[in-house]
């Protein structure tokens, strides 16, 4: 995913440290940097969150939408994910890389939020067959610094919780169209439930046997593969991907699921208990939860 002029030298010293179980950074091989998360930041969005890991910058903004449902489920809301990967953000998104890496990113967030552990879109009919709500899902990479996909995973689930929906009724009929009123009251509001919404947990393989998770970019240049994974706060695995060009063992491949099942839930708790710290959470900025 990144793209940077590392030597030979530089490749093997942190490929090596890797095998000694100290990382360029300090960290240790499942351990995450520091990261900061604010909400409510953009006034003219029903919902938002800005994350940041490092030199990872991510901004997510949640818009509503009235629409007609699918025909096959007339019950069920919309959720569509749309990621833009500025070349102001890393050189590697010139081109066809940053279209390609924000395809990839939001076809994995719409398979982790289809299934059926995720969100109930139930819960988005307004009327059964005509009307449902649809929440679009605006993902702008600021800044690349690595790990992009969990960082994405957890502004999402962010930006999702702090959406308020405008509640809607029913107020008559006209020439055979309803006719709909929006409360004025900023408290009168539905929520998204997203308690079950899932993150994402990257396992890069240095070698053979070794992964490492929330690599850096200099990181990214030694592995030759990833697998994300899907996580719900139960544990449930909701998807996986492999991104790279390699391959895992199978032994490998079954322990990074197992670990990613586990730091997702551990993730999961401290996401939460942060978000519900305070029963207005907006415009505050949340360090180091991870």
């Amino acid at each position: 995913m990144t793209d940077l002029n590392l030597s030979d030298a530089e490749k093997r010293y942190i490929v090596d440290g890797v095998k000694l179980g100290i990382r360029v950074d300090g960290r240790e091989r499942l351990d995450y940097r520091q990261l900061e998360l604010e909400t409510g930041i953009v006034s003219t969005a029903n919902g938002s969150a800005r994350v940041r890991l490092d030199r990872t910058d991510v901004l997510v903004t949640v818009k509503m939408e009235m629409e007609p449902p699918a025909p096959d489920r007339p019950k069920n809301g919309h959720l569509y994910f749309f990621v833009n990967c500025s070349a102001n953000a890393a050189p590697e998104f010139e081109g066809r890389g940053g279209e390609d890496l924000a395809t990839s990113l939001s076809s994995m967030l719409e398979r982790v939020y289809s299934s059926p552990h995720t969100l109930d879109t139930r819960k988005l009919c307004v009327v059964e067959g005509k009307y449902v709500k649809a929440l679009y899902v605006d993902i702008e990479i600021l800044e690349c610094g690595g790990n992009l996909f969990d960082t994405v995973s957890v502004g999402v689930k962010a930006a999702l919780w702090a959406t308020k929906l405008p509640r809607i009724y029913v107020v008559g009929e006209d020439g055979g169209e309803l006719e709909f009123s929006l409360s004025d009251n900023p408290h009168d509001v539905d929520r998204v439930d997203v308690s079950n919404a899932p993150v994402l947990i990257t396992h890069l393989r240095i070698t053979e046997n070794l992964t490492v998770i929330d690599p850096t970019p200099e990181e990214e240049c030694c592995g030759p593969v990833s697998v994300v994974v899907g996580v719900t706060p139960k544990g449930h695995i909701t998807a996986t991907q492999l991104l790279g060009s390699g391959t895992f063992t199978p032994k490998t491949l079954s322990s990074s699921i197992k670990s990613a099942r586990d730091l997702g839930q551990r993730i999961h708790q401290h996401l939460q208990m942060k978000l519900h710290q305070e029963e207005s959470i907006e415009n505050r900025q949340i360090k180091g939860f991870l």
